[in-house]
């Protein structure tokens, strides 16, 4: 990237996100611009403008980014002319999830939520000059809506390049399961050395093409018919495909299949993802506010996804983690010693008292919002201001993006 390149920040859901680490980290790794929060300037890239009407998601958002312009107003309400004063080279943006969510109402382009999508969808064409670059992302599932249908009729009206992909940080070697959909767009210039226009990519371009499509996704058939399972939100059709069988001794407790097992096993063997422990802050007497509390463990024992430090597997983490227990993100077993077989086998042969008993012993808790923020990608410098509750960082960490995946698009959106 040179010169001076004003980047768009087209932020239309209300909360925390990423996308200016993301940026930054991009710079930082081409010997650019550092990561700041106190006020320096960054002189290869300009966030002109951040938009956002969470109140919470602002002030976290001001306190690592004081020096960026920030607009408490919806999308909706820019006009056009005020787009056009902006004058930017880029535009990232995350249309609201809601009304695409497999476990939601699906209302696409009817949900009232999809509203400022529609409106940036309207105004670019209308832009006195086109941004060269876009970047959207969302949850799989967008890419079978009636919006996204949208989307690439615009682009191609507007006379884009576009790539899709469905990726998660287990791509780059981070022990979190995060499936999303990203599209990355240009203006027509040099062609993306992989483009692939017919197929929703799973990897990333750093290898042959050929290898590249192997696991791909047929835009054709978007609805996935067959492939759902696979790309299931905590499964990562990427870096998770290796075939295997249950290790010798090993039985089924909780509430798990073979299948689950086998999965879980394979990920822990993977010597492409990092361990868990490389993202863990040190063990202190104030983690104990992070511990399950009695009543959840003997509630939510059979249904938890517990994993070790030495774990190299974590699932996705959402807004409700550390409020609710069930599907809202792994929990982190302690006690390393302890056997996950020594404490469920024959368990609810038990009373409640001896079974809580058994739990206690795998000193199970949360992760905190700091090791959640590892492993999305956001570096040390960035912090929470300390009127924020650990209950507020785990609703914003949940509706967050991974840095460092968003990173890597832009990188291969800039070439």
């Amino acid at each position: 990237m040179d010169g001076r390149h004003p980047i768009a920040w087209r932020h239309v859901l209300p909360h925390l996100r990423g996308w200016n680490g993301a940026v930054r980290l991009v710079l930082k790794g081409r010997g650019l611009c550092p990561w700041s929060r106190h006020g320096e300037s960054c002189v290869c890239a300009e966030v002109v403008a951040a938009v956002d009407v969470n109140t919470l998601a602002n002030e976290v958002y001001k306190h690592n980014f004081p020096s960026t312009p920030l607009w408490a107003k919806t999308i909706e309400g820019i006009t056009l002319k005020e787009f056009d004063r902006l004058s930017f080279d880029m535009i990232l943006m995350s249309p609201p999830c809601q009304p695409f969510t497999r476990i939601g109402l699906q209302g696409d382009v009817s949900d009232p939520r999809t509203k400022s999508f529609l409106y940036i969808l309207d105004i670019l064409p209308r832009l006195q000059k086109l941004p060269k670059y876009l970047l959207l992302e969302n949850v799989k599932g967008f890419e079978s809506s009636s919006a996204r249908c949208e989307l690439l009729r615009t682009l191609e009206t507007c006379g884009y390049l576009y790539q899709e992909f469905l990726l998660s940080p287990t791509c780059l070697g981070i022990p979190n399961s995060r499936l999303r959909y990203f599209l990355i767009a240009k203006l027509h210039q040099e062609p993306f050395f992989f483009h692939a226009p017919s197929q929703i990519l799973t990897r990333f371009p750093d290898q042959s093409l050929e290898e590249l499509c192997k696991d791909n996704v047929d835009k054709a058939s978007s609805s996935f018919p067959s492939g759902e399972k696979s790309l299931d939100s905590n499964t990562d059709p990427d870096c998770s495909s290796k075939k295997g069988h249950l290790p010798k001794g090993a039985f089924l407790f909780k509430l798990e299949t073979a299948e689950e097992m086998v999965r879980k096993h394979n990920q822990d063997n993977d010597s492409s993802i990092q361990m868990l422990e490389d993202f863990l802050e040190e063990e202190n007497e104030e983690m104990s506010q992070y511990f399950l509390a009695p009543k959840s463990l003997l509630r939510y024992a059979f249904l938890l996804d517990i994993v070790k430090p030495t774990c190299r597997r974590s699932t996705c983490f959402t807004k409700g983690y550390g409020h609710y227990v069930e599907g809202t993100g792994s929990v982190l077993q302690t006690a390393v010693d302890v056997q996950l077989e020594s404490v469920f086998k024959h368990i609810e042969s038990l009373t409640e008292e001896e079974k809580l008993m058994k739990l206690t012993t795998l000193k199970l808790r949360y992760f905190t919002p700091r090791e959640i923020a590892n492993l999305h990608g956001f570096p040390p410098e960035f912090g929470f201001p300390d009127k924020v509750s650990i209950k507020q960082c785990y609703r914003l960490l949940g509706n967050s993006l991974n840095v460092r995946v968003v990173a890597k698009l832009i990188s291969i959106l800039l070439g």
